[in-house]
């Protein structure tokens, strides 16, 4: 067996600082939660209002609506983390800045998808979707060109 050693870019800092700037999104969707539970009236632990509840209250249909991005947010979280820290150890400034990208998209994503319901959530979907999706190609390259020469 061979020992393989890994050297980290200069630039993987700013790798870092989006991965660890995203952590805060989830601050964001505490707050969009929490705020739309209490202006239902739906209590804990009622994770969301039923579809009557919803039809008939904007703001119970608003809580699913804060509930379901979050619920997005945090099945989105790992895949992305991943794909950007495996990118940057071979294209950090390129990882950092499409990592800021989704940043940027998933912020959009949840206060849109909370104040305008589904539609709103279209922007920000799709420059998260992009930028992910970048982030995860780049990942494999990156991870076939740090494979051990033959």
């Amino acid at each position: 067996m061979v020992s393989y050693s890994l050297q980290v870019p200069s630039e993987y800092g700013y790798v870092l600082a989006v991965a660890a700037s995203s952590l805060f999104i989830n601050t964001l969707h505490f707050v969009l939660s929490a705020t739309t539970r209490k202006a239902s009236g739906l209590a804990y632990p009622v994770p969301y209002a039923s579809q009557e509840q919803a039809a008939k209250d904007p703001k119970a249909f608003t809580f699913n609506c804060a509930q379901r991005a979050h619920g997005n947010y945090t099945e989105n979280l790992a895949p992305f983390l991943g794909a950007l820290l495996i990118s940057g150890l071979y294209f950090p400034t390129a990882s950092a800045a499409l990592g800021a990208v989704w940043v940027f998209g998933r912020i959009w994503y949840a206060v849109g998808y909370t104040s305008y319901g589904p539609q709103g959530r279209l922007k920000g979907f799709g420059l998260a979707v992009v930028s992910d999706s970048a982030l995860k190609i780049m990942a494999v390259i990156a991870g076939v060109k740090l494979l051990p020469s033959a």
